[in-house]
């Protein structure tokens, strides 16, 4: 299975670098030399050579490609990696996975998570009756089951 860690958004000098504009939470485990990418709706593989950070932004190098040219085709087009790619923990997670994972307060179920949407400081989970909690980690514990919210004023009903 195939997620999106980012897109990317322009070209850096005239060697081919891109510039990729990513808040993908393991970042660490994909931008390095030798993983494999894949770019664009066509999901074209592809493998990083090099990376460094810059500002805000993830650079690197494909291998194979040396000049603007070759690499503009992907000016704009999405990331993605294999999720099978990632060396996850078992207490580890993607943020997609919560998506439709019920929630509960003291054992009463809130409701099951509809959508995601991120703010400058927390994942936001919205329940399916426009609840809203922030993903706060000291307040709320993610099991492969479900997850428990442990301080009902993170809550924000609607």
């Amino acid at each position: 299975m195939k997620i999106i860690i980012g897109k990317i958004v322009n070209t850096h000098g005239v060697k081919g670098e891109l510039r990729i504009r990513s808040d993908f939470k393991y970042k660490d485990q994909i931008f390095k030399p030798n993983f494999t990418i894949y770019i664009g709706e066509d999901q074209i593989e592809e493998t990083i050579n090099t990376y460094r950070p810059h500002k805000t932004f993830d650079m690197i190098f494909l291998k194979g490609y040396n000049d603007i040219n070759e690499v503009l085709k992907y000016k704009g087009k999405l990331v993605f990696v294999e999720k099978e790619d990632l060396l996850l923990k078992e207490s580890d997670y993607l943020d997609e996975e919560l998506l439709e994972k019920e929630v509960y307060l003291n054992e009463k179920l809130l409701g099951n998570v509809k959508e995601l949407y991120y703010t400058k400081a927390n994942l936001i989970l919205v329940l399916e009756d426009e609840t809203q909690i922030p993903l706060v980690k000291e307040l709320i514990d993610i099991t492969k089951d479900k997850i428990i919210v442990k301080e009902e004023s993170i809550i924000v009903k609607n």
